[in-house]
């Protein structure tokens, strides 16, 4: 009797009834798509009673006509036609939830990217109406989901003591969240500690660095650990658990700076000039301990461009030196006089070649091993390279400098006047094509200067011009640091740049797509200080407001059992991609034990590829039935959308 109370319900149950809102998006889509027309002809789709159209459905009012339609009761069903989901698919979710309705009774049909950019004329037109009409059938199959709830722990962990990691560290300490700072090297500040004067504001690094390093190591909140890696990962989003493991100094590098740091006479804890903070002793031996973190924020940083033997002469000439290299000399010797003195010699004139290791061009520039170039803009270079020219030339005037560069992209506010205070300082310009860079060449002997470097001038029409220098200096590039351990180990996507690669650079330029793993400074891009403060500030938010609740709500779309058809036969055990995510567990089913999959939802990624294997239809993926798709599927084959 229950059983046919039950059946009789459900048929009286009314029809779903589906809004469909289609996009103009200014342009993209209607250029090549009769955006109308699709309303038109959707509008005669089963279940379909509101056929709309926006300019931007993006926009508020865009929004307000979807809202309106659901608490007027015309709709409990939607579908935005409109760009690829990645972009708004979270912000019309949203305006459900302001409307009062379930967010997953929401399908979204991508017309831009999947049709508009590819097609054109008729063709776009009907793709478009076949795509949108197939997520309106959809649209009807659609059942209301509940978020899935799991616990998270008011902890975080950042890996990576340079200057974004300590902001990161004291951001989510000052929002009531533990901390522990992980830093594989004795010493707290990263790279910021080599550097002298900071560009444009001409403030010292170690200055703005002590001031971050000694808040963060008097915060109580924060636990610090040096010559610390992780070396293991598991969980998920609110209840992670690494492992972390402390050695000894392995490092020459490392070794040389703990000599420096006694030599200076400075105690634990406090600023070396070239070597930044060590906080503590250095462990004699290896150990290991566990953290169980709520969330990860990565700012393991970048490393410098280290050009190969015979770039520009470098390493097999001593007058060839990188900027880097020149920074810490200057910082180190604080030497002042008519003429720049590096390497025990007179510096008369120093030429600065710009873009070495980044903005390589394929079948110009030498490829790595594994076939890979920097071909991004390392954007901090230009800046840089003019901050030493104005401090050479200021400081030094008797030497002269010339700066052979492609573009000059000084791009921060601030660093458009120190390439204005660099020609007003007489610092010489040449630009040159990648196709024609600068030739170093060693001099005669006899001749006044040791080097000559040689170009075609682009500001001359090509001229060939010879230039009698000193010193060379490479304006280096920013590259990833190498992390492929922690990658591998987190399963983090990686950009073509090898930078670590967020979900979007506009609407989620912090997180990765891996849930509670956050992004912060020079481990995403290059970046300068302020920028890679300014992001682990926004990561340290993130983390914080996840963290908060003491829960995290994530999408329902993962794989659920129907433990009524499931044999418990393993394949689906088999073919899961997330570790952790199925297994087979006995339970008791009618007076008996049996084994049967199980779902662990916070580790499920919704992929469904048990579905694919179960002989018994038992398991499908929430928001993605079998008989949704089959319902997309007989729409889009159809050869009339309205029959």
């Amino acid at each position: 009797m229950e059983q046919q109370l039950k059946e009789v319900n459900r048929e009286i149950q009314p029809s779903p009834k589906v809004g469909v809102y289609v996009c103009y998006c200014g342009g993209n889509i209607s250029d090549h798509v009769d955006v109308e027309k699709v309303c038109a002809d959707v509008g005669k789709v089963e279940g379909v009673v509101v056929a709309r159209s926006n300019m931007f459905m993006c926009s508020d009012p865009g929004q307000e006509a979807i809202i309106e339609d659901i608490k007027s009761g015309k709709v409990d069903r939607v579908v935005v036609a409109s760009c690829a989901p990645s972009l708004h698919e979270l912000t019309f979710r949203n305006a459900l939830i302001r409307a009062g309705a379930n967010p997953y009774i929401y399908e979204h049909a991508n017309i831009r990217e999947q049709v508009s950019w590819v097609h054109h004329g008729e063709d776009a037109t009907d793709k478009a109406t076949h795509l949108v009409a197939a997520a309106a059938a959809k649209a009807r199959q659609l059942e209301k989901l509940e978020p899935i709830r799991v616990s998270a722990k008011p902890h975080a962990t950042v890996i990576g003591g340079g200057v974004a990691g300590l902001r990161a560290a004291k951001d989510l300490a000052s929002r009531g969240i533990d901390v522990m700072l992980i830093e594989k090297s004795p010493f707290l500040g990263g790279w910021v500690a080599h550097l002298d004067r900071l560009a444009p504001t001409g403030d010292k690094a170690s200055d703005l660095l002590q001031t971050l390093v000694k808040e963060v190591l008097s915060d109580p909140r924060i636990t610090v650990s040096t010559c610390a890696e992780v070396v293991g990962f598991e969980g998920y989003v609110g209840n992670f658990k690494l492992q972390i493991e402390r050695r000894p100094p392995r490092s020459d590098d490392d070794h040389a700076k703990i000599e420096l740091m006694g030599r200076s006479g400075k105690g634990f804890g406090e600023f070396v000039p070239l070597v930044g903070v060590c906080p503590g002793r250095v462990p004699e031996m290896a150990e290991k301990f566990s953290v169980e973190t709520g969330a990860v924020v990565l700012a393991t940083g970048f490393k410098p461009y280290q050009p190969y033997s015979g770039e520009y002469g470098f390493g097999e000439m001593p007058e060839v030196v990188t900027l880097p290299d020149l920074i810490r000399s200057l910082a180190s010797s604080g030497a002042k006089g008519a003429t720049l003195e590096f390497g025990g010699r007179q510096i008369r004139s120093l030429a600065m070649i710009h873009c070495v290791g980044s903005r390589q061009v394929p079948g110009i520039h030498e490829e790595r091993e594994d076939g890979s170039l920097n071909e991004y803009c390392s954007r901090t270079c230009c800046s840089a390279a003019l901050n030493m020219a104005n401090s050479i030339r200021e400081q030094f005037p008797s030497t002269r400098v010339f700066e052979f560069y492609r573009d000059i992209r000084t791009y921060g506010r601030g660093q458009e006047e120190l390439y204005e205070r660099a020609s007003h300082n007489k610092v010489l310009f040449f630009r040159f094509e990648p196709e024609d860079a600068p030739v170093v060449t060693r001099n005669n002997p006899a001749a006044a200067y040791p080097i000559r470097v040689s170009v075609k001038d682009q500001l001359t029409f090509g001229e060939e011009v010879q230039v009698p220098v000193d010193l060379v200096v490479l304006v280096t590039g920013m590259e990833a640091g190498n992390i492929a351990e922690l990658v591998d180990m987190m399963k983090l996507p990686v950009g073509s740049d090898r930078f670590l690669l967020e979900v979007h650079p506009k609407l989620r330029p912090v997180e990765l797509s891996v849930a509670g793993i956050y992004l912060a400074g020079t481990c995403q891009s290059p970046m300068d200080m302020g920028e890679a403060c300014t992001a682990a500030a926004g990561a340290a938010v993130k983390a914080a407001s996840l963290l908060g609740r003491g829960y995290v709500e994530l999408d329902p779309f993962v794989a659920a059992v129907d433990l009524e058809k499931c044999k418990g036969h393993g394949a689906c055990v088999e073919a899961c991609l997330a570790d952790g995510a199925l297994k087979l567990v006995d339970m008791q089913i009618g007076g008996e034990t049996v084994r049967r999959a199980e779902v662990n939802a916070a580790l499920c990624m919704g992929c469904g590829a048990c579905v694919a294997v179960c002989p018994e239809n038992a398991i499908e993926v929430k928001g993605w039935t079998l008989k949704q798709y089959e319902a997309m599927v007989d729409m889009i084959l159809a050869d009339d959308i309205a029959a």
